[in-house]
C-alpha cells in the first residue's frame, strides 16, 4: 500500500508514518515547514492548490491520510482568509486528488465540529462548532462524504513533533521542575493517545471503512482529572495541579465546554479499539521510557 500523509511531521502523522512503515507500506510524508522523521518527505503548501495537485500526483497514492491543518484556534480566529485557505480550500483539492486517482482518504477532524453544550457526542448528532477553526474543519468533512472523517480529541505522544510539545509533555516537564501548573476544571475531553489513533487510522485505511468515526480515547475526564492522572502514572506532585476555570483563561476563541466524543462505534467496528485513559497513559510511559 502506497500512503500519503499530510502533516506527516505532526503529532498524529509522524506516527502514522511510523507505524505504517513498521508494517511495511510505500510512505510518502507530506510536510510545510518541519521535515518529517518518517517516510519520504514531499513539500507542499496546503494553501496553495497547485503545491497540493503537484505531491499527490507525483506520489499516486492508493491512501491519504489528511491530518495537515491550521490547527491552532486562536490564529484560526483572528486569521479566518487563512484558516479557510488551508483547512477547506486545501481539504477540498486533497478529496478532489483522492476522488480523480481512486484512492481512499481519511479526514482527520475534530471534536470543536460541536458546540460543547452536552459531551459524549455519537456520530449523528448535531454538528454546531462555537469558534471559526471548528466551523473550518466542519466545512472541511462536505468534500469528503464519499471516504472516511474521523474526528479526535486532544491527541498527546511521547515525542514534541512540529517543532511543538503536546499537553501531556509539557505537563510533565513542568512538574518535573517543580512547577506549579494551572489546569481548567470545567472543560471535558476525552483525551486520545497518537498511537492508538494511528493505528485506528490504519486500520480504517486498510479496510477502507466509510463514513464517520469518533476516534479519540475511550475516557471522558476533565483536563484537571487528566494531569491529575499523568502526574500520577508519571509519579510526579500532584498538588503542583491547581484549579481554575476557563473563564481564567484569556483565549480569543470561544472554546466548547464539554466536547468529549463517544467512541462505541469504534469500539464496535475496530480490531484496533480505543484505550481507556489507563491504558493509555501506561503506553505514554512505556514509549518515553524507550
Amino acid at each position: 500500500m502506497r500512503i500519503f500523509i499530510t502533516g506527516g511531521s505532526g503529532l498524529l502523522g509522524s506516527k502514522v508514518a511510523e507505524i505504517a512503515l513498521e508494517r511495511g507500506y510505500e510512505v510518502y510524508s507530506g510536510y510545510n515547514s518541519h521535515k518529517p522523521e518518517f517516510g519520504e518527505p514531499i513539500k507542499f503548501d496546503l494553501a496553495n492548490p497547485d503545491s497540493v495537485v503537484k505531491a499527490i500526483d507525483d506520489v499516486k497514492p492508493d491512501v491519504i491520510i489528511h491530518s495537515a491543518a491550521l490547527t491552532d484556534v486562536d490564529k484560526c480566529e483572528v486569521e479566518k482568509e487563512l484558516a479557510y485557505k488551508i483547512n477547506v480550500e486545501g481539504t477540498k483539492v486533497v478529496a478532489e486528488m483522492a476522488k480523480k486517482l481512486g484512492a481512499f482518504m481519511v479526514y482527520v477532524s475534530t471534536d470543536y465540529v460541536f458546540d460543547g453544550n452536552k459531551g459524549m457526542y455519537k456520530e449523528e448528532d448535531e454538528t454546531n462548532p462555537v469558534n471559526y477553526y471548528g466551523y473550518t474543519k466542519l466545512l472541511g468533512e462536505k468534500f469528503c462524504q464519499d471516504f472516511c472523517i474521523a474526528r479526535t480529541c486532544v491527541i498527546y505522544g511521547a515525542k514534541p513533533a512540529s517543532g511543538k510539545v503536546n499537553f501531556a509533555l509539557w505537563l510533565i516537564n513542568k512538574l518535573e521542575k517543580g512547577e506549579r501548573v494551572k489546569i481548567i476544571t470545567d472543560q471535558f475531553i476525552t483525551p486520545t493517545l497518537n498511537t492508538n489513533l494511528a493505528k485506528m487510522l490504519l486500520e480504517i485505511a486498510e479496510r477502507k471503512l466509510k463514513g464517520v468515526f469518533h476516534l479519540a480515547g475511550a475516557t471522558r475526564v476533565s483536563r484537571f482529572e487528566f494531569a491529575k492522572e499523568i502526574a500520577r502514572v508519571f509519579g510526579l506532585d500532584e498538588n503542583l495541579i491547581m484549579p481554575a476555570k476557563m473563564s481564567d483563561i484569556n483565549w480569543i476563541a470561544k472554546r466548547p465546554r464539554d466536547s468529549s466524543l463517544d467512541t462505541s462505534k469504534a469500539t464496535k467496528y475496530l480490531n484496533e479499539k480505543p484505550y481507556d485513559l489507563m491504558k493509555a497513559l501506561k503506553v505514554l510511559k512505556e514509549e518515553m521510557l524507550r
